[in-house]
């Protein structure tokens, strides 16, 4: 690398409590999402634990400035996509292990940026190049809530990504967090919007917002799939993430407001029936009116509708860790949310 980063605003390579820290033979980690919220994190964590990071790119201007504060000498660029096999090829060929992290939330048909394009193809011609490479060690990058029968696209496309990393004879280990927080994270930024903005004047809900969700710390997911580099026990594991705290929608926009600096605490929170927020996602989110900041799809309402929890004492056990509460992070970071 040879441009000059945005360093990351927080110190990504501490867990909320570590009890053992697993250690491994330095290895060369062949990564995909690296100028991503989540891929930002991993690529310090990968860099402080002494590896070297292998990064597919499609933008090294991007890398860069991901990287103006990490050691840059054990940062590898090569030019390309998931749908690159020239690319992928030459990255493989370089990296003894692999972290897949892209997905995306929104699709841009125009651009060709389905769920099933990204998710379920970018993956297999990850795994594919892996293995010609000769890679072993592979860790995914999956979501809270996928399975067979999901409601949404996005579930059901991140199902069908797992089901070829478990068929494709690595050594594999899958992580499904809950929502993701963290200072750069577009939620949080979101959430900003609607706890500190005059735009939207309200603060808008799916449905009756008694839905649960769970957030995690971008820390937390980067820490334990860098750490399941060295711990043999996570192979052929399925970890779902969650944080310590349980909110529904109501109380998370609440817990927001209260912990933000400069929030107008007054703007009311106005419920969207859910067949209304479909009608609006499939015509006027589609068109130009909408800052993409506040654009929603069909699938992001069907999701909320249903809870995203989960049990954490398997990963805290397998990784040796307390996972961070919501409010004691967003409290230390609220003030970096732009």
């Amino acid at each position: 690398m040879t441009s000059e980063p945005t360093p990351v605003t927080q110190p990504e390579s501490e867990s909320a409590t570590t009890t053992e820290t697993a250690t491994a033979h330095p290895t060369r980690v062949l990564l995909t999402g690296a100028t991503g919220f989540v891929g930002r994190y991993v690529l310090r964590e990968i860099l402080n634990r002494g590896h070297r990071a292998i990064c597919l790119t499609r933008s090294r201007s991007a890398l860069a400035d991901v990287a103006r504060s990490l050691d840059r000498s054990r940062i590898v660029a090569v030019d390309g996509s998931l749908f690159d096999s020239g690319a992928l090829r030459d990255a493989a060929a370089q990296s003894d292990s692999a972290i897949h992290l892209v997905g995306i939330i929104m699709e841009r048909r125009w651009r060709g940026q389905t769920f099933e394009h990204v998710h379920r193809e970018g993956t297999e011609r990850v795994v594919n190049a892996v293995r010609a490479g000769g890679i072993r060690r592979y860790l995914h990058m999956s979501a809270l809530g996928t399975r067979a029968d999901a409601v949404a696209r996005y579930h059901r496309t991140k199902f069908a990504a797992e089901q070829c990393v478990r068929a494709s004879g690595l050594q594999w280990t899958i992580f499904r967090p809950s929502l993701i927080h963290g200072p750069d994270g577009e939620f949080m930024q979101l959430m900003k919007r609607f706890a500190c903005g005059w735009i939207p004047p309200v603060t808008p809900y799916f449905g009756t917002g008694e839905s649960r969700i769970q957030p995690v710390s971008v820390r937390d997911v980067a820490y334990c799939m860098v750490d399941a580099l060295a711990r043999d026990a996570t192979i052929g594991q399925t970890f779902e993430m969650g944080g310590p705290d349980r909110y529904n929608w109501k109380e998370l926009y609440q817990t927001c407001r209260r912990l933000m600096p400069g929030a107008k605490r007054w703007k009311l929170m106005v419920s969207q029936p859910v067949p209304v927020a479909k009608l609006v996602a499939r015509t006027i989110m589609k068109t130009p009116l909408v800052p993409t900041a506040l654009k929603f799809n069909v699938d992001q309402v069907a999701m909320s509708q249903e809870d995203s929890v989960c049990e954490i004492a398997p990963v805290e056990s397998s990784f040796g860790i307390r996972l961070r509460r919501f409010e004691d992070e967003l409290s230390r970071y609220a003030e970096l949310i732009r």
